[in-house]
Formats: C-alpha cells, structure tokens, sequence
C-alpha cells in the first residue's frame, strides 16, 4: 500500500477566542499546514462533510454549543476525523469526558507551541494512515468489482484454502475449468499468489481472517 498523493489535510480550528483563533492559524500556517478556522461549534458543523482530511483543533468552553458537544454532534454525523480539545480551565471529569467520546488528545491553555505542533501533526499523521487504508479497500473493492460471476464464484473457495478438485467439485465443473479461471482471478486482482488473494479478501471483508485454513 502506497502513500495517497492526493491526501490534502486540513486543520479545522474552532474557537471563539479571535485571538487565539488567529494565532494558533498563525503558527500553523507558518509550518506550511493548511488550516480553517471557524468562531463557533454551530457554525463548523455546517461545514462538516464527508471527505474532509486532516484534524480538528476545538475549545472546550465557547458560548452557545461547548466544545464536548460538538465532539459528539461529530460522532451523530459519523466524522471520524481527530479531534484535539484546548482548555484553559480543564478538570478532571472534563478530560475524562474528552478522552470517552474518542478525543485524540487534551492539551491546557496556554500551550507551548512545540507541543501543539506536536500533537497535531501525531493527528494528522493518524487521518494519513486511516485515509490510506480506506482508499486501499475502495481499490480492492473496485477490482472484486471487475470480476466476472464465475469468478467471483471461485473467489471464496480459493481464500478458505480448497484445491481445485475440491472446488470443481463444490461448483459442478471440471478441475480444468477451476484452473483456468483461477489464473483470470489472479490477472483481475491483480497478484501472483493464494496468500495475496487471502490479504485482498480479508480487506474486502469477504472472509474472516480467524477463518482461514490454508492446504499445504
């Protein structure tokens, strides 16, 4: 799996300290890391959608919606982008709140620059790696996709480790026929090998890895 050129992070600041809010961009920009700002919880999860990449940097204590609530209107709309929440008057049922509803990492006002540039770029780092994989499985779906029904039929029977008289026998052809579609399985797919179909199959969640029993 390679990196996605294509991923564009973004850290989405929203505080209702004007201040704060330019300064933090500030700082960030200044380490050529895009970001957008936002005054308050409302008006962010307006913009909220589905591709969005990168982090989200959030005041606990604003006005109208806190910051805790609109960590959880981010679950409601099945964001699952990080979420970094800032406090200057932090408690601990406050943290423990934060970190339950799936809070990448809680830092204090004021905060050393170096720590946040720190943590955000352990966040960013962490949508990279999420957005890899999910662009990985929509590419192998993709290419299960482009089978054809017969040999999307020998697809399962060759990951849960049948030979071919086993599976000619379990799809009522020849042991010839299953060795000839095996070999358009594996240039459709794009692999050379079983154990390459076993790994595209468990990111496609076409078997259980817990499941596999592979013939020698």
């Amino acid at each position: 799996m390679t990196e996605n050129s294509d991923y564009r992070p973004v850290v989405y600041l929203i505080d209702d300290d004007t201040g704060m809010l330019e300064s933090t961009a500030w700082l960030l920009e200044s380490m050529d890391i895009p970001c957008r700002t936002f005054p308050d919880g409302a008006q962010f999860l307006e913009a909220v959608h589905p591709d969005m990449t990168g982090c989200i940097l959030l005041d606990v204590r604003m006005p109208g919606m806190g910051g805790l609530n609109v960590q959880q209107a981010l679950k409601e709309q099945h964001c699952e982008l990080p979420v970094i929440l800032i406090s200057g008057h932090a408690d601990v049922p406050m943290v423990k709140r934060a970190f339950r509803g799936g809070a990448t990492d809680f830092i204090e006002k004021p905060f050393n620059e170096q720590e946040l540039l720190d943590v955000v770029q352990q966040a960013l780092e962490e949508d990279r790696r999420v957005h890899e994989r999910r662009a990985y499985r929509r590419e192998v779906e993709a290419r299960f996709a482009a089978l054809t029904r017969r040999e999307r039929d020998l697809v399962e029977p060759l990951a849960r480790g049948l030979r071919s008289r086993e599976i000619a026998e379990e799809l009522g052809v020849g042991a010839r026929t299953v060795e000839l579609y095996r070999g358009r399985v594996f240039q459709r797919l794009q692999i050379n090998n079983l154990a390459e179909l076993v790994q595209l199959c468990v990111v496609a969640g076409i078997i259980d890895p817990y499941q596999i029993d592979i013939n020698p």
